[in-house]
């Protein structure tokens, strides 16, 4: 029980000083999956918000292709990624591997999927309630998406928040493609993994804490803007 509370007291003190290591690891884990998601949204939303908007020979298919490839496994992600950007891979040129956008790359793949078939269920069901009004305005393509997607603001960002909880506990593709290098591609899982099985539980249980802090941050954002999102739509 001693070496238990040992622990918890030096992680918690590892947190209230704000180690450099431990800060250095969490900037890190928000840069690459924040950019991961932002460039997963800028992706996902047009795509899902396209098959969800109008009806053409193949979406069934497609459905089922983007729901399919939100349960990617991440070590799969990882090696697909590996072998395409590595030196003898076609984008090894770039010198992309064991660096963080690497990881960005690998992240990004994983959370497009679950951005555009998200999207797609939310605007599915907006363009079901809206389609006599959209048809009778005479609204070209372009115009409908993006009125379904400013409607379903609220709604999408509670979309980008799960595709961002998915990448910020990421490990298996990450560690794949960014070598969890130290001052270089270490984020949270990968730091948790590693400083575990040196030892090293001070550290770890702290990155824990904090992770899961994030976790609980981003799911009540969800719960919050979805209630926003339904008294926005009543």
């Amino acid at each position: 029980m001693s070496s238990f509370s040992a622990v918890m007291e030096a992680a918690a003190g590892l947190i209230i000083s704000a180690d450099a290591d431990l800060i250095e690891i969490v900037l890190l884990s928000l840069r690459v999956s924040l950019v991961a998601v932002v460039c997963a949204c800028v992706i996902g939303l047009p795509l899902g918000g396209l098959i969800g908007a109008f009806r053409f020979r193949g979406r069934g298919l497609l459905t089922i292709v983007l729901n399919s490839l939100m349960g990617l496994p991440p070590v799969t992600v990882g090696l697909l990624v590996y072998l395409m950007i590595s030196t003898s891979g076609p984008l090894g040129v770039f010198q992309l591997l064991y660096t963080p956008t690497a990881m960005i790359i690998a992240q990004t793949v994983l959370v497009t999927p679950i951005i555009a078939a998200l999207t797609r269920d939310v605007i599915d069901t907006l363009n079901t309630e809206y389609k006599e009004e959209f048809d009778s305005l005479g609204l070209t393509p372009v115009q409908r998406i993006a009125a379904l997607l400013i409607d379903a603001r609220y709604r999408l960002v509670t979309v980008a928040l799960a595709g961002f909880g998915r990448a910020i506990a990421e490990v298996g593709a990450v560690i794949i493609v960014g070598g969890n290098i130290n001052h270089v591609t270490r984020v949270m899982t990968t730091a948790i993994a590693l400083e575990t099985s040196r030892g090293n539980l001070e550290l770890a249980l702290a990155l824990g804490v904090v992770l899961l802090s994030i976790a609980l941050i981003v799911n009540a954002s969800l719960t919050g803007l979805g209630q926003l999102g339904r008294r926005a739509g009543d």
